[in-house]
């Protein structure tokens, strides 16, 4: 039953979390643009707020669906935990639906169907609602997880079961600061890439030019700060918190067996934890012990160390963390070279440049979902960590195979909802922005121009 139910729960909450991503990372850029549109009166921040809003409104939609399980496999799969732990992390959950669920479809509503019906002003608000409601939900979330990896603001009763001591201390725990950084960090990068690869595609098929070139001006300058911001500072201070909190956790991400002082960082290996040891490793000597304690002498506690029923997946933990530290790499590359671009006025021109912010779509969700899979892989076999762990979590009453069934149930389910959700992403990319300004093919649409020519004489 332990295995079936975290498979579940794995399943439903990678595809949900797809989402959120892009959600988080849309709304912030939703609400920028909004405001440009409010500081300078140029139509063509609010026409482009407006058509990122749509994508964003599908997203949401989705997301919210799929995420309904999850609430429900508290109860279903994780009685136990949930009886453990609820008067601590659930008040979270309510927060996140109430406070950032409700005021992100409320002011996303006005945003989309208030314009020429409320004022300039409130219809900014509106799409300022949309972003601070997306981060808003995101840190709630977050909270509730940190509680999971590092718990606080509780004490243990005369039956070992944790009660509620400072809801203050659980909100702002402080293992949530630099974890809720480091993945809205990676969700607004994620967002820069979609908005980068949407115009690459608009600019490659020579449609909506001019709403594609200030789309991927703004993209591209905003990738390359969050491509850096998410290794450092962001990435680096939550890598402090796990090396001081979750030892274990950082020896399984390296793929370290032995306690070593000046310990090196493992760019690329494979983990060996029959014989204790990385095969073929390339090493950057001292490095580790530098990240993670400030040193380069520093002693990195091996996981040799720790009883082997401590142990996390080690595989499946160090290539997790090793994707997501990768591509954040490549990330970085890829976005200095779109400024470089920009700097030498060929960015809209390097057709080569366009294809790879095609392409490179994908791999920013890929990374988000390897980063959540390293933290919650890594934290085994705690289920709360230090206090109890997964196996002691699931419900007593649930057989494994009715857990399979409806595994296959959402798996079929959500296969649908992904079709339909491409689908209408599909059909509002191929419609473009609403102005006619940004309208038509590179050289003119002959139809939309004559009209317009038309209604200027008239």
């Amino acid at each position: 039953m332990v295995f079936a139910a975290r498979i579940q729960f794995a399943f439903t909450v990678m595809f949900h979390y797809l989402f959120p991503i892009l959600t988080m990372g849309l709304g912030f850029f939703i609400a920028l643009m909004s405001t440009l549109h409010l500081t300078t009166g140029d139509r063509r921040w609010d026409e482009a707020a407006r058509f990122w809003a749509r994508i964003f409104a599908i997203g949401f939609v989705v997301g919210v669906v799929t995420g309904i399980p999850l609430e429900f496999e508290f109860g279903s799969n994780w009685a136990a935990f949930s009886a453990y732990g609820g008067s601590l992390f659930g008040q979270l959950l309510p927060m996140e639906g109430v406070y950032a669920f409700f005021l992100e479809s409320g002011f996303l509503g006005l945003f989309l169907f208030g314009r020429g019906r409320v004022g300039k002003w409130l219809h900014w608000a509106a799409g300022l609602g949309v972003g601070v409601g997306s981060l808003l939900s995101g840190y709630f979330i977050t909270a509730a997880n940190a509680w999971m990896q590092h718990p606080v603001g509780y004490r243990l009763d005369a039956h070992g079961q944790p009660q509620l001591v400072s809801f203050w201390a659980v909100l702002f725990n402080p293992f949530a600061g630099w974890q809720y950084a480091h993945v809205v960090n990676g969700a607004l990068l994620a967002g820069a890439f979609v908005m980068a690869a949407i115009a690459a595609f608009y600019l490659l098929s020579r449609r909506h030019q001019e709403f594609a070139q200030n789309t991927l001006r703004l993209a591209v300058v905003a990738g390359c700060i969050l491509s850096l911001t998410q290794l450092f500072p962001t990435g680096d201070l939550e890598g402090r918190h796990v090396a001081g909190w979750q030892p274990a956790k950082l020896a399984a991400m390296e793929g370290l067996y032995q306690t070593r002082a000046g310990a090196p960082l493992a760019v690329m290996g494979m983990p060996n934890s029959r014989n204790q040891t990385l095969l073929d490793p390339v090493y950057v000597p001292r490095i580790l012990s530098f990240l993670a304690y400030g040193s380069f002498r520093a002693q990195v506690v091996g996981l040799a160390a720790y009883p082997r029923d401590l142990w996390p997946p080690v595989a499946l933990t160090y290539y997790a963390y090793h994707i997501m530290v990768g591509l954040g790499t490549i990330f970085v590359v890829i976005m200095l070279a779109g400024a470089f671009l920009l700097w030498r006025r060929r960015l809209y021109r390097s057709r080569w440049f366009l294809w790879v912010l095609m392409l490179a779509l994908p791999f920013p969700f890929i990374a988000n979902e390897a980063g959540w899979m390293a933290t919650e892989v890594g934290r085994q076999p705690w289920l709360v960590y230090g206090l109890l762990r997964t196996a002691q979590g699931v419900s007593p009453n649930v057989a494994a195979g009715e857990t399979i069934f409806t595994l296959l149930g959402f798996m079929g389910i959500y296969a649908v909802l992904a079709l339909l959700y491409l689908f209408l992403t599909a059909r509002v990319i191929g419609a473009g922005p609403e102005s006619g300004t940004h309208g038509g093919a590179a050289g003119g649409d002959e139809a939309s121009h004559a009209a317009a020519i038309g209604e200027k004489s008239a």
